[in-house]
């Protein structure tokens, strides 16, 4: 019996801290591949700025995600609001390979990131 509780506890463990949306569906947000390199990551993070409609407000001097100032975390936090502003609209995490899909929340700190169900 006590090898099948702690069986139970565990699974119980798991499923608590798995991010979860109330229909069931994992929560999701795009941020930069860590093997994309920096001049990838600044093109695509200006297209997202730019013409795809991205708010980049909060990564912009004395803003809650300015610091870390590298183009890795500017480019994760436009990617996440682009994601998040038109996933249900056709929009994508790809960004030409440069983004991919996490479930573990990258805010930090002051900067936190968007999730839209």
């Amino acid at each position: 019996m006590p090898i099948l509780w702690k069986r139970t506890m565990l699974a119980l463990l798991i499923l608590s801290i798995t991010p979860r949306k109330s229909d069931g569906e994992l929560e999701q947000w795009c941020v930069a591949d860590e093997q994309t390199p920096d001049d990838e990551l600044q093109m695509a993070l200006d297209w997202a700025c730019g013409k795809g409609g991205a708010d980049c407000s909060k990564i912009q001097v004395n803003q809650p995600c300015y610091l870390p100032n590298t183009v890795r975390d500017h480019a994760s936090y436009a990617f996440n609001s682009y994601f998040q502003k038109f996933k249900h609209k056709g929009g994508s995490c790809y960004f030409k390979g440069a983004a991919i899909i996490t479930e573990l929340d990258p805010s930090h700190s002051s900067c936190q990131y968007e999730f839209h169900p």
